[in-house]
């Protein structure tokens, strides 16, 4: 089923989505269970926020497809490559991605996300489907020119919005052979399928909670694709995964402060 979370003008509440409507949960879903309520919401009636905060952290594997390994011409070691985002880089559909006043590229790397469901530590590649609460779409936006300017990634890719998530969260989801389709105002850029990862996600999970407990909303990026990822001030950027829906979200250069 897919999960929303979603705000009408108040704090924001969960829904499962039923057609065109929203039918309303008694709390958060992942903690809470799928009790509904008697209450159902337009979806067009609603904003939609991000499915999920992150309470700790944002893990990425980097290089997990061939061609974007080739790519970007960088050696990958033989396990994933792990790297962290903040949960301060967290948007939800249709908010804006702010670009900030550096030099160089800014590119989108439209991702399969897992979101862990329970706490989970040294899991076995085999059980990986007992901590996985469902999927969702990501977007690592990346400072690109800066990722080779400082030796490491923290920077390029942890400024605030830099991780549009949404706009639901699918929780039957067969991760295997998806389509993954970027586009930037219209024109198709990344493209691949889950099914050309190198890493795949029993593989990820069980090596991620090797390195760090995972908590219950932390999110698991799992890599791009290959193809042109850039994109400026004023355009917009979709990605399209099977199963979950397009995320979407214009790009605004960053206001300057004072």
């Amino acid at each position: 089923m897919k999960i929303a979370r979603f705000s009408t003008d108040s704090d924001p509440r969960y829904g499962i989505v039923d057609g065109d409507d929203l039918v309303v949960l008694s709390g958060d879903p992942m903690f809470s269970g799928f009790s509904t309520t008697d209450e159902r919401v337009p979806l067009d009636s609603v904003r939609l926020l991000a499915p999920v905060i992150p309470r700790s952290k944002i893990v990425c594997v980097g290089l997990n497809y061939p061609e974007h390994k080739d790519e970007m011409d960088m050696k990958s070691p033989e396990a994933p490559l792990l790297f962290l985002k903040p949960n301060t880089a967290i948007i939800g559909p249709g908010d804006a991605i702010q670009i900030p006043p550096v030099e160089g590229r800014i590119v989108h790397e439209g991702e399969l996300a897992i979101v862990i469901g329970k706490i989970a530590k040294q899991v076995k590649a085999e059980d990986y489907a007992d901590y996985v609460f469902g999927y969702t779409i990501a977007n690592d936006v990346s400072a690109r020119d800066q990722m080779f300017a400082d030796g490491q990634w923290a920077r390029a890719k942890g400024y605030d919005t830099f991780c549009p998530i949404g706009p639901v969260i699918e929780t039957e989801l067969d991760w295997r052979g998806l389509e993954i389709q970027s586009y930037v105002d219209g024109e198709p850029r990344r493209h691949g399928n889950t099914g050309d990862m190198i890493h795949t996600v029993p593989e990820i999970i069980a090596y991620a909670s090797d390195v760090w407990t995972l908590l219950p909303g932390d999110l698991i990026l799992t890599g791009t694709p290959a193809g042109l990822g850039g994109f400026v001030d004023g355009q917009t950027v979709d990605i399209t995964i099977d199963g979950i829906g397009t995320l979407s979200n214009p790009a605004r250069n960053r206001p300057t402060v004072g």
